[in-house]
């Protein structure tokens, strides 16, 4: 090493061939440091292999992650990553497709006039993008530092900076060069830089619609739609300044992304439309507008060129007042045609120029002078020309003909030119009165009309046109009397001459003998058909009852060809009533062979699961063993099988919960009902002695039936104690007893989202809309919690009653910003009831409704709609609050459209179980976020609303609830020993329906009124009421449960 000083000095650049000397010594110094390179780099390749080889020496060869730690699963954590990666890479290619655009754009544009100002936006808007796409990139790397790499801004920016540093002389204009990030960024800049995006966004708007020429109304809403929607991002991210580190908030911004890509991807659109279309259209009405102003040049330059020409006639004639005046005239044309053409030329150049002022920015009169001056100039032009001709030629002593014709011509020319003037002057100014609304002859018509309105000009049109009307009709009246006596009396002339005609042709007639009548057998006439009864030779014919009683009698002729009228008018009513009771009879007998036999419930078979194999042995999960936590899950869940499945309900099952103490299942629906099921285990009885097989089955018994004539039925709430039960209503909530007893209903004036229990049972806390509030069980309001500009959907609270988590959504921001076209903002919320204050706020962005507390307390499982999975958040202790960390996103193997909320599952909350509309279930592993057992929607049967765990249970157990009305029961295999007192059992055996009591409520179901009367309970015979199939049915159960009906 210490003959480092005799090698040359290494290149900047490696790769730089011309830093080698030339020549041998040269020659012999560049191969030494070529092979002193090719050490170093077999060097670094050796240390990376050994850092890798270290890395995966730290686990055993046959040693498997462990799921008892607190860290993500290796294959659940890469499917996160793969995934954040993809989203991010497809904003990164929406972002460079924009900028692709943009530079197209800008290249199309600079052939426009006046496209400075759209050249200028759209480079900064490029740089706001580039600035952009830089702090969600850091973002992505925070967030998976695997598949995302960081890109420091001198990499983006080295080679631009290098043409940017270029001499004077051949620097380009500022929207030629690519955008560079020049400053430094930082996460906490998302605020100002959306505020500054979206401010970039409306200037290059501004300057879109500076052409008038070309309005594409696609691109417009899709820049507001951005511009609203940045701005309501830039302020509702303004509330977690300091917290942009922070991995939910991080999470928030990730997701962020996709909403402004769809935004991005709709520009895009608009402005390759924009560029296909509208920027040809601009430039054909430029183009237009300047060939009109050459051309008015061209013609100006002529007449120019007439006039001059002329005056050499008569620039000498000053000796008359005439000849004066003919000079006059022609010298003004020749200075107006002058500067028509000069003005053409010039409003030429200004329109054809990249940077001159929009229309709008300039003054009124530059736009007159350039616009509008070289036509006015051109018209004065023809006139004067034309005035000095017709008195040059009565100057010059010319023929009177010749005079006369000039004049009148000239005359004709010169109206004709001021009508056509006034006209388009006109017409002008109708369009800046009525800004295009009506034209110029409605506005001519609407004028007429008032003029004639006019009462001494109505006068003066009406009144002589209603006497030459009346003149008129006079005359024409007696002309036709006149007419109307001529042809009368023609008329009489006329019969008076054909009388006396006709008497001498009868004299004459008197002596010839008339003709005989034509036989009937000849007459031309048509002959009558002639009706005759069967077995009847002739005759009159019949009346008409008795030939229809004949035709009845006659069944057939003899040879079997029936006749028409085969069967008498009469038996037909008789033969239908017949068929009617016939098919009545029949429906009868159906129905009691039906009740001899009666039609089970679903019956309670195990059914395969598609976990395992044909043979029934069960495949292990890959990458879990038998002896870890997980390993030991998996075959208790594999055993999972549906056992009970019961009719509970006639319409949808809404919600279900099982009691603290597990010996009641609570359902409600939207058949206004709710039920409670008793559960217990069933064994074979023989004197006083429970025989408990090998495998003991669990029993669910309908205990009570809970009418609720109000309204729905949304969610039930057992307390903590499972003594009472809360049952939510649209703007009310019941109190009940585990027996079915109403003790009271509370009634409230507003929309009742969710409820929950506080945790010493004394009262509970009811969300409705924006506010939480706290009810004891006589519906007397303790506190009220207030959130503002958030409507709240679900809310849990911690054991000790301190804190409450709050899931809701954000109506408007800080700043009173509402979405224009992306989805509102939700937030998680740790609220401090004692202190009465958040404590910690964080956003998502998926639709989320549902929250669940486990039992310790640590974490939050956050249910979404929409198709998004379920997360696990923690409750970090920081000082006097906590603060909100995102611990597990439960993913699906497909997706799936999750059906209700997910709930905590096992021993310890050690599960998370989630179902699926289609009638998927999934089970993970809460720890470790792994995907423990996947029930198929083949063998669930039956699209799920909801789901819930025993956690009172020994074994596995947990209900499902279904669109049908159904509820099935899902239990693991349990083996007990020893007997079971009888008494126990008997208490758990089902009643029956038919012999004990149920109440009815005379108020009745559509009542829009609540009373809080006790509740009536009256015996009614057995019968086939609406609600008696609400019960499950078995064959070896005759009983029903009681109906409870508050009124």
């Amino acid at each position: 090493m210490g003959r480092g000083a005799d090698y040359p000095e290494p290149a900047a650049n490696p790769n730089d061939l011309t830093a080698i000397p030339a020549g041998p010594a040269g020659e012999q110094q560049g191969s030494r440091g070529h092979k002193r390179k090719q050490t170093l780099l077999s060097l670094l390749d050796a240390l990376a292999e050994l850092s890798k080889d270290e890395g995966l020496d730290e686990l055993a060869p046959n040693q498997q992650p462990s799921f008892e730690d607190d860290r993500d699963v290796p294959t659940v954590d890469e499917h996160l990553q793969k995934v954040g990666a993809e989203a991010f890479n497809k904003f990164q290619r929406r972002v460079m497709n924009l900028d692709k655009e943009l530079r197209n754009f800008a290249n199309a544009a600079r052939q426009l006039g006046s496209s400075v100002g759209i050249l200028s936006s759209s480079y900064h808007l490029r740089g706001r993008l580039a600035q952009i796409l830089y702090l969600f990139r850091e973002n992505a790397a925070d967030l998976f530092p695997r598949k995302i790499s960081r890109q420091s801004r001198e990499s983006i920016s080295g080679t631009n900076l290098a043409q940017f540093r270029k001499g004077k002389r051949h620097r380009a204009p500022p929207h030629v060069h690519n955008p560079i990030v020049m400053e430094k960024l930082d996460p906490e800049d998302f605020p100002e830089q959306l505020q500054m995006f979206a401010q970039d966004v409306t200037t290059f708007l501004d300057c879109l619609n500076e052409f008038p020429e070309f309005t594409d109304e696609a691109v417009n809403a899709a820049i507001l739609a951005l511009e609203g929607d940045l701005k309501y991002w830039a302020s509702c991210l303004k509330a977690y300044e300091g917290q942009f580190k922070y991995p939910a908030v991080q999470r928030y911004l990730h997701d962020l992304s996709s909403e402004m890509g769809e935004h991005i991807d709709s520009i895009t659109s608009s402005l390759s439309v924009f560029i296909e279309i509208g920027v040809p259209t601009i430039r054909f009405a430029q183009k237009h507008a300047s060939q009109n102003l050459l051309n008015l040049s061209t013609v100006a330059t002529f007449f120019s060129a007439v006039t001059a020409t002329t005056m050499q006639f008569s620039f000498d004639m000053t000796d008359s007042t005439l000849a004066n005046a003919v000079n006059s005239f022609w010298f003004t044309s020749l200075v107006f045609s002058i500067g028509a053409a000069v003005n053409s030329l010039l409003g030429v150049t200004w329109k054809q120029a990249m940077y001159r002022s929009p229309g709008h920015r300039v003054p009124w009169w530059v736009l007159i002078w350039i616009k509008r001056s070289p036509l006015a100039f051109l018209v004065l032009s023809v006139a004067c020309f034309s005035i000095g001709l017709v008195l040059f030629a009565y100057s010059s002593g010319q023929h009177q003909v010749t005079c006369t014709l000039t004049t009148v011509f000239s005359a004709c020319s010169i109206v004709g030119l001021t009508a056509v003037s006034a006209w388009f002057a006109s017409e002008r100014w109708a369009f800046s009165r009525h800004n295009g609304t009506k034209w110029l002859a409605d506005v001519l018509s609407e004028t007429k009309v008032k003029v004639k309105s006019t009462r001494g000009v109505k006068w003066l049109i009406y009144e002589p046109r209603a006497w030459a009307w009346a003149c008129s009709r006079w005359t024409r009246q007696h002309f036709r009397k006149l007419s109307d006596a001529v042809s009368e009396l023609s008329a009489r002339t006329i019969s008076r001459l054909n009388t006396v005609s006709e008497e001498k042709l009868a004299d004459t007639e008197r002596g010839i003998t008339p003709v005989s009548p034509v036989p009937a057998c000849a007459s031309p006439e048509p002959l009558s058909p002639t009706f005759r009864r069967v077995g009847s030779e002739g005759g009159q014919l019949s009346p008409i009852a008795e030939l229809t009683n004949t035709a009845a009698s006659v069944g057939g002729d003899e040879d079997g060809t029936a006749s028409i009228m085969s069967d008498h008018v009469g038996s037909l009513p008789g033969a239908g009533r017949g068929r009617f009771a016939n098919a009545v009879r029949a429906v009868i007998k159906m129905r009691a062979a039906s009740t001899a036999f009666p039609v089970e419930g679903r019956n309670p078979r195990r059914q395969r699961t598609m976990s395992s194999d044909g043979n029934g042995k069960e495949a292990e999960p890959v990458g879990v063993l038998k002896n870890s936590r997980v390993g030991t899950l998996v075959p208790k869940l594999k055993s999972l099988h549906p056992t009970q499945s019961f009719e509970a309900h006639v319409a949808l099952v809404r919600h279900l919960q099982f009691s603290p103490n597990g010996k009641f299942l609570a359902t409600s629906s939207w058949d206004r009902t709710s039920v409670i099921f008793k559960v217990g285990v069933s064994g074979n009885i023989r004197e006083g002695v429970v025989l408990v097989p090998t495998r003991a089955q669990e029993t669910f018994t309908s205990h009570r039936i809970l009418a609720h004539p109000q309204g729905f039925v949304g969610q039930v709430a057992w307390s903590p104690s499972g003594h009472m039960l809360l049952t939510k209503l649209g703007r009310g909530v019941k109190v009940w007893t585990e027996d079915g007893v109403c003790r009271r209903t509370i009634d409230r004036r507003r929309n009742v989202q969710s409820i929950t229990w506080l945790p010493g049972g004394e009262a509970f806390l009811s969300v409705e809309g924006s506010d939480v509030t706290k009810l004891d069980l006589n519906g007397t309001v303790l506190a009220t919690y207030h959130f503002d500009r958030m409507v709240l959907h679900d809310v849990a609270v911690t054991q000790d009653g301190v804190r409450m988590v709050c899931v809701g959504t954000l109506t408007a921001s800080a700043d009173g910003f509402h979405p224009s076209k992306c989805r509102a903002e939700k937030q998680i919320i740790a609220y401090n009831m004692v202190k009465q204050e958040i404590e910690n706020r964080v956003p998502v962005l998926h639709e989320v409704r549902d929250i669940t507390l486990a039992r310790n307390d640590q974490v939050a499982l956050v249910s979404y709609e929409n198709k998004a999975p379920p997360q696990l958040w923690k409750l970090d202790p920081v000082k006097d609050s906590v603060r909100l960390s995102l611990r597990h996103t439960y993913m699906p193997k497909v997706v799936v459209d999750f059906a209700g909320p997910s709930y905590f599952g096992g021993k310890n909350d050690q599960l998370v179980l989630c179902a699926g509309k289609a009638g998927d279930i999934h089970i993970w592993d809460r720890e470790s976020g792994t995907l423990l057992h996947h029930i198929r929607a083949q063998t669930v049967g039956g699209d799920l609303t909801c789901i819930a765990w025993n956690h009172a249970w020994d074994t596995f157990m947990f209900a499902t609830g279904s669109h049908d009305g159904g509820v099935r029961i899902w239990t693991t295999p349990a083996h007990f020993s020893g007997s079971i007192d009888s008494s126990a059992v008997s208490s758990r055996a089902p009643t029956n329906p038919a012999n004990t009591p149920r109440s009815i409520s005379p108020a009745p179901y559509d009542a829009d009124y609540r009373t809080d009367s006790p509740t009536i309970q009256l015996s009614a015979e057995a019968g086939d009421g609406a609600l008696d199939t609400l019960a499950p049915r078995n064959s070896s159960q005759t009983l029903r449960p009681p109906i409870i009906v508050s009124s």
